[in-house]
């Protein structure tokens, strides 16, 4: 079944419900937040009809999930190769979305001019500018300030990647407004979806194990991602031995996927700080420790660590961070600090006092019920999307500045300077 929308300059032609999601990898979701924040997508989609192809340039991994058990078409493309456009052409779909800006420099191209009808949507997963601004700020010991991020390289490129999609999805309400104001992104090529609850696995209080049935600290992250190892670093050598010295019996339990040989080797059983590597099962883990420890000095988007910590009724000492656009004016499930020493004293503090404990993670579930059920998000994503198919003509004409940077003549007479001179050469 085709439909044919019709504008005063152009006939729109797309398949209806055919989304292509270009992935930078294959969703772990058991490795990281942003596998499951892929496969969150996928079902959203797949609620509204679509019929799923994931394809990415990346190699097959071990952990990995099996896409064809949620009936997703899974298909490995090369970069920088024509075979893409032939495949993108045959497929044909109403709908592209782009995993992460750096998908969309080396795909976007190629989907406005082998399929221009289709809508293009970027996924941020987080703001990696924000991140990456941050991350240089405090290697070099300082405040993060926003002339970092003016400054910083990839804002460019990922800023320029935002308006040439058509609807950027943002998890962070910080992030929506940075971009806003500092960038001037108009709100329409915008749309907040963070992280989601589903409805129906919303946890029950009395059913999650109680406080004299947990033990030790925790704390979870993909060492892939460096805010994570930093983190840890940051445990080892400031937190953990002021925590350690007012409960000399207690334990640290470290996991994460991909751990590499740096991070094996603060393994220190005498210290109890225990480095176990990938976990079978994240929730399982945190709900069997008392605390989730998470002094993340730099990063951006929101924390799945975190909000798993809440789903899990296991409250959560984190940085400012850390807790960044996560819990909107609701208290936080735990305490937040960036001072070291405070961090510390709050760590001990909720370990031991089992009323404070109780009553942190209420604040959690409560927080999970009013700001990341998925029933709450659903249906206005349902209509964007909707809108934006039916609206794409006049909604492209409203971005001109996306239209721009589309507009690939601005930088050939470059390429084709270059050429002539190196021909005369």
């Amino acid at each position: 079944m085709e439909i044919h929308l019709l504008c005063t300059t152009n006939l729109y032609r797309y398949t209806v419900q055919s989304l292509l999601i270009i992935g930078f990898v294959w969703p772990e979701p058991n490795s990281s937040a942003a596998g499951g924040r892929m496969m969150q997508l996928i079902a959203l989609f797949q609620k509204q009809g679509y019929t799923i192809t994931f394809a990415s340039p990346a190699q097959d991994s071990e952990f990995m999930i099996d896409l064809s058990v949620f009936e997703v078409h899974k298909k490995s493309i090369v970069l920088n190769s024509d075979s893409f456009d032939s495949f993108l052409k045959e497929l044909n779909p109403s709908i592209v979305l782009f995993d992460r800006f750096m998908i969309e420099e080396q795909f976007g191209w190629r989907v406005a001019d082998s399929c221009p009808t289709a809508v293009r949507l970027l996924d941020t997963e987080d703001l990696h500018c924000l991140r990456l601004a941050r991350q240089k700020a405090v290697k070099q010991n300082r405040h993060f300030t926003i002339n970092d991020l003016l400054i910083e390289e990839v804002a460019k490129r990922e800023i320029a990647s935002i308006l040439r999609c058509d609807l950027t999805l943002m998890i962070s309400e910080y992030e929506m407004e940075l971009l806003q104001t500092t960038f001037k992104i108009d709100p329409s090529l915008l749309f907040y979806l963070p992280l989601l609850q589903d409805d129906h696995d919303f946890p029950i209080l009395d059913s999650l194990p109680k406080f004299n049935d947990r033990v030790g600290f925790v704390f979870i992250g993909n060492f892939l991602h460096e805010p994570n190892w930093n983190a840890v670093q940051y445990l080892k050598e400031v937190i953990w031995p002021l925590i350690r010295k007012q409960l000399p019996d207690a334990v640290l339990n470290i996991y994460g996927a991909y751990p590499s040989q740096k991070v094996l080797q603060l393994h220190d059983v005498k210290n109890g700080f225990l480095i176990h590597g990938r976990a079978a099962d994240t929730k399982e883990v945190v709900m069997k420790a008392r605390m989730v420890l998470a002094p993340l000095r730099f990063g951006a988007g929101i924390k799945g660590k975190l909000l798993e910590a809440m789903q899990c009724g296991t409250p959560s000492v984190t940085t400012a961070i850390g807790a960044e656009s996560m819990h909107g004016a609701l208290p936080w499930n735990g305490a937040v600090t960036d001072d070291p020493a405070l961090f510390a004293v709050k760590a001990v503090e909720l370990y031991g006092n089992e009323k404070l404990w109780e009553t942190a993670r209420i604040k959690g579930l409560e927080i999970v019920r009013k700001r990341y059920l998925k029933s709450v998000f659903e249906a206005n994503f349902e209509s964007k999307i909707q809108k934006l198919l039916k609206e794409l003509p006049q909604h492209r004409l409203n971005n001109f500045m996306g239209e721009l940077l589309q507009h690939h003549t601005l930088r050939s007479t470059k390429y084709m300077s270059k050429w002539i001179e190196e021909k005369n050469k």
